[in-house]
């Protein structure tokens, strides 16, 4: 029998990042082994055991066959004869298929702390690729989500996701496959991303691939706005580095859907953009909870955006409306959403305006100017650029 520590712990344990879960693969042992050394078995489809002191998931070494739809559509092997190599080859990503031998099931301690890497993990972690570790990726659309998330975890580190993964997972996303995922899983997915410090990153990967249009189609056609999606996308980031929660992010998010906030068109039917919302909380299984606060926040997202040029009497009915009689809780995160958002707006202003006056130079201005009236004309040719390109 042999024990190993797999997985996220081996790959964070190597990036120097916070291990926050261990999981170990045991190799040439029983269920009855496991029993008999105190364990308690868990797994309804496959042989995953609790250590009975410390809680970790240790799991039989197991192989996988596709036999049908989804991320469940899966027989699986679980037997002594199961080596470490064939565990590994079922993982998803390379960084994520590395192990280290441990001293026993009672303890845990590395043998040597060398790294078993078969898939070519060490290399892709020292590259910064996100890669899968072999074709049967495309058998599990659950890792289209997983691999965004990954993504999104990972990019301030500067990772990427290799292009034939990328193609892996559109080949996923087109056959249809996501439809067949619970939307619980879609949301577990999710959230955990959203609650990453660039939660932009996941939301953008999923829409450039097409992943959005099953669970979150009309997030998908309102983010084709350029517009709307680059706002958006930094009120995200921004969230994240402000450590906002989860039905905050969420609000930001999905405020999308409202289309007026960002290119005032007051004529917008705000009813379908709260349908909207309420659609996609129950299709992908959102709590009603964020659901609720993220329809407050386009409801309000306006009215919340002018409080200093507010009458008294808005100010009181905006109490009402918000509950904050009862909850004032709510309307101080209303208000933090409100001003994320304008943050986003003048950032996305600012970054238009800065890349107008990176754009022109000396060779786009007239070749016979000299003294104060080159800087005039860099000037006004900005300003012209700008006023060009800035469509809203």
């Amino acid at each position: 029998m042999q024990i190993y520590l797999v997985g996220g712990a081996v790959r964070d344990r190597l990036l120097k990042q916070p291990i926050k879960d261990k999981d170990f693969v045991v190799v040439g042992a029983t269920v009855a082994e496991m029993l008999d050394a105190g364990f308690q078995q868990v797994g309804a489809d496959f042989p995953v055991f609790l250590h009975p002191t410390t809680h970790e998931e240790y799991a039989l070494a197991r192989t996988e066959r596709k036999q049908g739809s989804g991320y469940k559509g899966f027989s699986v092997h679980a037997s002594p004869d199961v080596s470490l190599e064939d565990d590994l080859q079922r993982r998803d990503l390379t960084i994520n298929a590395m192990a280290i031998e441990v001293t026993s099931l009672a303890d845990d301690t590395p043998i040597s702390g060398e790294v078993i890497d078969y898939y070519g993990g060490l290399q892709d972690l020292e590259n910064k690729t996100l890669r899968h570790v072999s074709d049967a990726f495309s058998e599990d659309p659950l890792r289209v989500l997983r691999t965004a998330r990954f993504y999104g975890r990972y990019y301030d580190l500067g990772f990427t996701i290799a292009e034939d993964t990328l193609t892996l997972m559109r080949q996923l996303v087109n056959s249809g496959e996501l439809a067949h995922l619970s939307a619980e899983r879609i949301w577990q997915e999710s959230s955990r991303a959203t609650m990453q410090l660039s939660p932009q990153v996941y939301w953008q990967q999923l829409f450039e691939i097409g992943a959005l249009t099953e669970y979150f189609a009309p997030l998908h056609d309102a983010w084709e706005d350029t517009h709307i999606r680059e706002t958006v996308q930094t009120a995200l980031y921004f969230a994240g580095q402000m450590r906002l929660n989860l039905a905050q992010r969420w609000a930001l998010l999905i405020v999308s859907l409202t289309p007026s906030l960002f290119n005032n068109e007051h004529t917008h039917d705000q009813s379908k953009a709260l349908r909207d919302i309420n659609d996609i909380g129950n299709k992908a299984k959102v709590p009603k909870a964020h659901t609720q606060f993220a329809t407050l926040f386009a409801q309000q997202a306006e009215t919340l955006s002018m409080i200093n040029s507010l009458s008294a009497a808005k100010k009181i009915d905006l109490i009402q409306a918000c509950s904050a009689h009862k909850e004032p809780d709510k309307l101080s995160q209303l208000l933090v959403c409100s001003h994320v958002l304008q943050l986003a707006t003048q950032h996305r202003q600012m970054m238009l305006a800065l890349n107008s006056f990176h754009a022109i130079g000396m060779t786009d201005i007239a070749p016979d100017l000299k003294g104060p009236a080159i800087g005039a004309a860099l000037r006004q040719s900005r300003i012209e650029h700008l006023q060009a390109h800035d469509a809203y």
